[in-house]
């Protein structure tokens, strides 16, 4: 059999190894500086969005790295929460929906590694699954933080972001379909970058208060929308976390 090789790209994959190693360690224990998880989660956000660490080496791999079949996986993504979605929700709706919807990829990906004879030809897979459990991480320490406690999804609940299918797909078609799940997680997490980027423009704008202050208030308003009101009966005030 014909052994297939990705090119090394340099820039970008020590970038992102130097990112699994500080992912790696932020496992072991949460910051006590809310401004220093963000800046970590927009870092993270930034650099997972990009589809260099995951999708491109995928298309390399399969032999899908042509016009016809780039357009397959990007015109036809597999659906996940939207950025007007994201941005509409309160901030402990949206750090859930992060936490959940990674917590469903994570597993997604470890189903994509049944596609390969040999998973140490896609070492980018092992990397994107340890960068996942970082980022989940630092929105759980972040939760922790501000007083939220995050929301387990039941194990057998659907979501956004997981491939489903009442039959038995051809192998042309399930790498097609794989090909359109990593496209729509990399535009989900360029998604919560700029969302969490416009966290980060929110507290630099009020400058007389510490970075840390600045969030908490902002975290505290955003809490208050999520509380049921006594004298409203309107559904329309409710925040919905897209499922």
């Amino acid at each position: 059999h014909r052994r297939v090789t990705i090119p090394f790209l340099s820039a970008p994959g020590m970038t992102l190894s130097l990112l699994f190693l500080n992912m790696a360690r932020a496992t072991r224990g949460c910051s006590s500086s809310s401004a220093q998880l963000l800046s970590q989660l927009l870092n993270q956000a930034n650099i997972t969005g990009n589809t260099e660490s995951l999708m491109e080496p995928y298309l390399l791999l399969q032999g899908l790295n042509t016009t016809t079949l780039r357009a397959a996986c990007t015109e036809h993504p597999v659906a996940f929460p939207s950025e007007d979605n994201l941005r509409a929700l309160s901030k402990p709706h949206f750090l859930n929906t992060v936490h959940a919807t990674l917590g469903r990829v994570w597993h997604q990906l470890g189903a994509l590694r049944q596609q390969f004879l040999n998973i140490k030809d896609f070492p980018e897979l092992k990397r994107a699954r340890g960068n996942i459990q970082g980022i989940r991480n630092n929105v759980y320490c972040l939760a922790q933080l501000l007083h939220h406690h995050l929301e387990i999804p039941e194990p057998t609940q659907a979501g956004s972001g997981a491939l489903q299918s009442t039959t038995t797909p051809s192998i042309f078609q399930a790498k097609i379909d794989s090909c359109r799940f990593l496209w729509g997680y990399h535009s989900f997490m360029g998604s919560v970058g700029k969302v969490f980027r416009g966290w980060g423009d929110g507290s630099s704008r009020r400058r007389r208060h510490s970075p840390q202050r600045s969030l908490l208030r902002g975290w505290r308003k955003g809490a208050r929308r999520i509380r049921p009101s006594r004298s409203s009966q309107s559904s329309k005030s409710r925040v919905q976390v897209p499922r």
